[in-house]
């Protein structure tokens, strides 16, 4: 039997793959996906949550990346209401730091690079007299606010995953690419799942594999090799504390080395911390913040904010390793965030597109650039569609969440209005699948804490490839962060019996 021929072979389950997977099946192509691990497993599950225009980069005048965020900032906020919601920033002005004309000439250039619709502007912040200056040292007494986007980011991956399969593409987890071998017109790719190999054979490959790009590279056979520039790998650690008192609005920390840190109102109950910036050079699977970036954000927390922060108030940690575009820049903070695409092909090798650096909010313009480059050797590709069209579960009326969410509420009287607020936030309009017709909690079977329900459980094993109780409490939802010890082991075991 010969091997199934798809149109686009894709190498990596983030949120660049993802996201290329999904326009790639809009367009009417055939397409797979392989990831070794689960969607999102690695670096798009650990960023900071936010779909911003990077107000820091205006330093290193990458004036395009943020003209170009910032557009996507209000695309996803369309594309994706229920997971995407603007969050307002304070940035306290620190005598001796950035002086505040410099500030305020980088948020003008930030208010007009892209013309707001949704997005409030920014403004010059008396501190002692607004609530966001309520947390912080009294020192601190002026500033400024701004309004970037908050973003549940492995929920971005999963739906983008669960596009593509609407669309027809083949989306498969824990499956691992073993050979790729480039023969005339098509690659002869070979695909090991548990203890089942198969071998399949696609027109373009993309090699979207994020930190693991190198490996990838070094396993594909095909032809005289091309030097790309290749990626610099720099680890960014975030730490989760109980909500700071009073910080209900995100914060900009800035550092004396000039780094600018976040503190972020998360999940309800929590504030993270983050992030770091340190090169790193060991296996992507295995990272994990050092003790001394812990000592740095807690320090540099400490400098701002009243309530004592100590490490026995750290309920989670968590890493991931950027796989930026090496530029060459010696402060791994200057190191772009940009993206860059290698095509490598030829009249005697398919092609192969091989993806560097990004970040989340710039995905879907990442996979536009991409479909573009293997136009050429596609000729069935359609047009782009994804700009305008929701991702699963965002099909809301008018994109009014809170109205939208005020309604079913109304018609769900038997539910406790928190945990439909959670649920929907996680899954949109599709929360109405999985209540289904039950009237109450009784009729979405177990409950496992913090609003999990066996019902959602379900739900994510048989529409969003989770197949671990890790992928349940930790990506497709943060229950786990919710939950007692005792309450996560017991929960662990009944979630493994389900999926």
């Amino acid at each position: 039997m010969s091997p199934a021929i798809y149109d686009l072979v894709i190498i990596g389950g983030g949120i660049n793959g993802c996201g290329i997977a999904a326009d790639a099946a809009g367009r009417g192509l055939k397409v797979l996906l392989a990831e070794q691990g689960d969607l999102g497993g690695a670096t798009s599950s650990s960023s900071s949550k936010l779909i911003h225009g990077g107000l820091r980069y205006l330093e290193h005048y990458e004036f395009r990346l943020v003209r170009e965020a910032l557009t996507e900032r209000e695309v996803l906020l369309k594309k994706a209401p229920h997971i995407v919601w603007p969050l307002r920033f304070v940035l306290p002005h620190v005598p001796g730091l950035r002086p505040p004309w410099m500030i305020r000439a980088g948020l003008f250039l930030y208010d007009h690079l892209y013309r707001r619709r949704a997005i409030p502007a920014s403004r010059a912040i008396d501190l002692r007299n607004d609530a966001a200056g309520t947390p912080l040292k009294s020192e601190l007494a002026s500033g400024f606010t701004y309004w970037d986007c908050w973003v549940d980011d492995a929920r971005l991956v999963v739906l983008n995953a669960r596009a593509a399969a609407d669309k027809g593409a083949d989306i498969r987890t824990r499956c691992r690419v073993e050979s790729a071998r480039a023969d005339a017109a098509l690659w002869h790719v070979t695909l090991r799942t548990g203890d089942a190999r198969q071998d399949i054979t696609a027109r373009a490959l993309v090699n979207a594999a994020g930190p693991w790009v190198g490996a990838v590279q070094a396993m594909i056979q095909q032809g005289p090799r091309r030097n790309h520039g290749g990626v610099r790998l720099v680890k960014g650690s975030h730490l989760v504390v109980p909500r700071i008192p009073g910080a209900n609005d995100a914060y900009l920390l800035q550092s004396p080395d000039r780094r600018i840190v976040f503190a972020l109102p998360y999940e309800e109950d929590f504030t993270i911390i983050g992030t770091t910036d340190v090169p790193y050079a060991g296996d992507p699977s295995g990272v994990h913040i050092d003790d001394s970036e812990i000592d740095y954000l807690l320090s540099l927390a400490q400098d701002f904010f009243k309530a004592p922060l100590r490490r026995e108030d750290i309920v989670w940690t968590y890493a991931g390793v950027r796989p930026l575009y090496d530029d060459q820049a010696a402060d791994p903070s200057a190191v772009t965030r940009d993206y860059h695409l290698e095509l490598a092909a030829g009249a005697d090798n398919p092609p192969l597109l091989t993806i560097m650096g990004g970040k989340v909010t710039t995905y879907r313009r990442l996979a536009l650039e991409a479909l573009e480059r293997l136009a050429p050797y596609l000729p069935a590709m359609g047009p782009a569609w994804t700009e305008n069209a929701p991702l699963p579960g965002g099909d809301i009326p008018s994109g009014d969440f809170k109205a939208w969410l005020a309604d079913v509420q109304c018609r769900l009287p038997g539910f406790d209005p928190a945990f439909l607020r959670r649920l929907a936030r996680r899954h949109g309009t599709a929360a109405l699948d999985i209540v289904g017709d039950a009237c109450d909690m009784a009729g979405l079977g177990r409950h496992f804490g913090a609003g999990l329900t066996e019902r959602e459980v379900l739900h994510l094993g048989d529409r969003e490839w989770a197949r671990t109780p890790e992928d349940v409490l930790w990506r497709r939802t943060k229950v786990g962060l919710h939950l007692t010890p005792a309450e996560r082991q017991t929960a662990v075991r009944e979630i493994a019996r389900l999926l």
